[in-house]
């Protein structure tokens, strides 16, 4: 029996607990987290005290910050224009070809009630981007109501959304360095600097989709390559303190999915060995990024893999990023923290709130 065997043998038995635990009744489990913190006596006061307390000191630190925070908390992710500047705002720095920035600001900006919007903030900058949001949702609007939208629609046929356009994608650029630390890996650093002095630590991704075609995941794979040497030539502070990478797997290979294991393994594997030993060289941390639920257990398959690699001892770069709403969630950790003890490695554990769970519903549904 290999090594590697082994570890799977090991881990059977936890890897038998996600497995069930996928579909598990929603009302036993939720029981279940109930439970256990009553069991825990937590003390409300306290809570209440530190949260405040973390509340304020943020706010106290924002004072002053630009106007763009203040375009953010007067459209709230609550209401659906919010939505839509948040969609426009990460999508349109990494859409290549005019027509379909045309086509999404049609979209996104036609149906808001920007004038509702009109006169809530103190701020300057709000009230003018508020007042430039309801005339573009008026040229922009797919079904005028009035002899003006007419009016504006046909000026618009005529080479008016090229304007629109600029003065869109302008507004938001400024509100997507809030999301988005830059276009490129050296950007993102130069841009990281001083939140690096403020004691914070960074994880940086790629923005881009999964894989379509091998071409793509050759692509992809270079973008990983060039990111860690940046970041590993940086001057790094080590995994903890030092910035890192997140490697999105349907990236690397065109057919990421349970009914291809074989084929992914044989074939993604090879190149998520290569970047991470790349980023165990820069002494860099490495983190598995959490994809739909469905590609859950194949990245499981992948990490457990990494860790029993023996090229990469001594490293304690890896990591795993959880899906925190995911009913497997403490399972998930429980197996992790068991395959590290299994492995003789440390390992590094994000939880994050779940990126993937509104288009899961809607498939779902």
């Amino acid at each position: 029996m290999t090594a590697r065997t082994a570890l799977e043998a090991a881990l059977h038995d936890h890897r038998q607990a996600i497995s069930r635990h996928c579909r598990a009744d929603e009302a036993q489990v939720v029981a279940t987290l109930v439970s256990e913190f009553q069991m825990l006596r937590p003390d409300p006061a306290a809570v209440e005290a530190r949260a405040r307390l973390l509340v304020q000191s943020v706010r106290a630190r924002r004072r002053g910050a630009s106007g763009v925070d203040k375009l953010m908390h007067e459209f709230s992710l609550s209401s659906q224009e919010g939505v839509a500047l948040m969609c426009l705002a990460e999508a349109l720095l990494r859409i290549p070809d005019r027509a379909t920035v045309d086509r999404l600001i049609r979209d996104k900006l036609a149906r808001g009630d920007w004038r509702g919007h009109l006169g809530h903030s103190d701020s300057l900058f709000v009230n003018a981007a508020t007042w430039g949001l309801m005339i573009t949702g008026a040229l922009v609007s797919t079904h005028p109501e009035t002899s003006l939208g007419h009016t504006l629609s046909r000026l618009l046929t005529r080479g008016g959304e090229p304007l629109i356009r600029r003065g869109v994608e302008f507004a938001m650029g400024l509100l997507g360095q809030q999301f988005v630390m830059g276009e490129t890996i050296a950007e993102a650093l130069e841009r990281s600097e001083a939140n690096i002095a403020r004691g914070y630590t960074h994880s940086f991704d790629m923005l881009g989709e999964a894989a379509l075609t091998t071409a793509d995941a050759v692509r992809y794979f270079g973008s990983y390559q060039s990111a860690i040497h940046a970041i590993g030539g940086s001057g790094s502070a080590g995994v903890v303190a030092g910035p890192g990478i997140s490697v999105k797997l349907s990236a690397l290979h065109p057919r990421y999915s349970r009914a291809q294991r074989e084929r992914v393994l044989a074939e993604l594997y090879p190149r998520l060995l290569a970047l991470a030993r790349l980023a165990c060289d820069y002494r860099i941390g490495f983190n598995i990024d959490a994809e739909e639920a469905e590609r859950l257990e194949l990245s499981l398959d992948l990490v457990e893999r990494l860790a029993a690699e023996p090229a990469l001892a001594g490293w304690d770069g890896l990591g795993v990023v959880v899906q925190a709403y995911q009913k497997r969630a403490p399972w998930v950790i429980d197996y992790l923290a068991q395959l590290a003890r299994l492995a003789g490695r440390r390992l590094m554990v994000r939880l994050v709130k779940g990126a993937y769970w509104d288009s899961e519903i809607k498939r779902a549904q």
